[in-house]
């Protein structure tokens, strides 16, 4: 099939390569030159697992374009996947001009059927608005004859893993009503789904709601475990026994209820925010998620915390080793990052950090620019050198474990802590290390 991806960021990219990895022949539009150049030069623009290999491989045989040629993009696909950035407002409300402006423009080229296909992450009502969209500028062109459908089609790709969550789909959602559009998105969609039919079929509104539920639900598990954590330290409970004691239960489960720094990158907060505007907007209050999202605001100062009950109000003289940068492992993605949070408190109060991240380095030396007190290291072992502490913050497999007697000899004195709970507290004892992790204050065993 011939498919046009608009957007060549996490989604678009993404979405792009791994539908031509199944033999569609898609072109992948951009309005940034400097990146459609970097992807035909075989770059790519950002950091995930197993997406060079398979934007190369498929530009190499023909199948993957790409392209900042507006006209030329629309004129090839029957399927135009509108794979934007959403970012938000300030009012928390998602901001929909580039996902409009990609409809503008389909709507403006197109000289045939098309189905729009709203990819990226978006409002309820956002098709609606795509549709009128692109029906304006037909009637303006005098093509008010000229058929086509909008659906509603949102991505589950984790940042990390967003290779394998494309190709391996848990559930593919389809929001759509013209039978012409549902017959082409099975077909493209059959090949991910030899084992069984993942597809949910169900009407475009439900499916726009489906996507924002979906990370509500993981952000709202996430606090909710960050809010006990809070608690065990202050009853002498172990938020680790706790987690493993309520996961087996079937009914919860195990994923997303680990305490740590609170969540960060570029779903969980944006939706969050998203969905209680939308609650604003129809006369609801939704009280559950402006929990979730408070709670998470002050869980990115967990870590600080801590260590000023350490070391006292001003940290003017300290050094803290910092591990990780990135909001999770595996990107380099420094979007809401709880790491920009926990540097900006430690520069505030005086205080050095050197910062080591296996990916997100030159990200974060973006981000963070202009920004006094901190160093941005080559590897774990110079970031730890005269530091007073170690604060770990992202869980990379290459810090689950680090050689613990040079942690001792490197830092002033023996200390860690632990944003993401990734060591044993009698370990840490055994060996002669302070360690504190996040909702960790059970007495340790003999």
């Amino acid at each position: 099939m011939k498919v046009t991806v608009v957007g060549t960021g996490y989604v678009g990219l993404v979405t792009g390569a791994c539908l031509a990895e199944m033999g569609n022949h898609v072109v992948c539009l951009d309005v940034d030159e400097a990146k459609i150049r970097l992807l035909n030069e075989g770059g790519i623009p950002i950091h995930e697992p197993g997406l060079e290999a398979l934007v190369q491989r498929n530009a190499a045989a023909g199948r993957l374009q790409f392209t900042t040629d507006v006209a030329a993009a629309v004129a090839h696909g029957t399927l135009q996947f509108i794979g934007v950035g959403t970012p938000p407002d300030e009012d928390g409300s998602a901001d929909l001009q580039y996902v409009l402006a990609a409809a503008t423009n389909i709507g403006r080229h197109m000289t045939d059927y098309k189905v729009i296909v709203d990819k990226s992450t978006v409002p309820v009502g956002t098709a609606d608005k795509v549709r009128a969209r692109v029906r304006a500028v037909l009637d303006e062109r005098g093509l008010s004859d000229l058929g086509f459908a909008v659906v509603s089609n949102p991505e589950f790709l984790k940042e990390g893993a967003a290779v394998e969550d494309c190709m391996r789909p848990d559930r593919i959602i389809l929001g759509a009503d013209d039978e012409r559009a549902i017959l082409l998105m099975r077909a493209l969609y059959t090949p991910f789904m030899r084992n069984h039919d993942r597809l949910h079929l169900m009407d475009v509104r439900s499916a726009e709601f489906t996507k924002y539920a979906a990370n509500a639900m993981l952000a709202t598990r996430i606090s909710f475990m960050n809010e006990l954590a809070r608690l065990a330290d202050r009853v002498g409970a172990d938020i680790e026994m706790v987690r493993r004691g309520i996961g087996s239960d079937p009914r919860i489960g195990t994923h997303f209820l680990y305490a740590g720094t609170g969540y960060g990158g570029s779903c969980f907060p944006k939706d969050v925010k998203a969905l209680i505007h939308t609650g604003r907007e129809n006369e609801l209050d939704l009280e559950i998620l402006r929990a979730v999202e408070s709670v998470n605001e002050r869980q990115k100062h967990t870590l600080v915390d801590k260590a000023v009950a350490r070391f006292g109000e001003s940290l003017s003289g300290r050094t803290f080793a910092l591990w990780g940068l990135a909001f999770k492992p595996n990107t380099d993605d420094m979007r809401e990052a709880p790491s920009r949070v926990i540097v900006a408190d430690l520069l505030a109060r005086g205080a050095r950090v050197q910062a080591y991240d296996p990916a997100a380095g030159d990200e974060a030396r973006r981000v963070m620019q202009g920004m006094q007190g901190i160093a941005f290291c080559a590897t774990p072992h110079e970031a730890l050198l005269g530091a007073d502490a170690l604060l770990v913050v992202t869980e990379w497999k290459e810090f689950r474990n680090p050689d613990f007697e040079f942690i001792k000899a490197s830092l002033k004195q023996p200390l860690i802590l632990d944003g993401r709970n990734l060591y044993d507290p009698v370990l840490m004892r055994a060996l002669g290390i302070e360690y504190q992790g996040v909702g960790r204050a059970a007495p340790l065993r003999d």
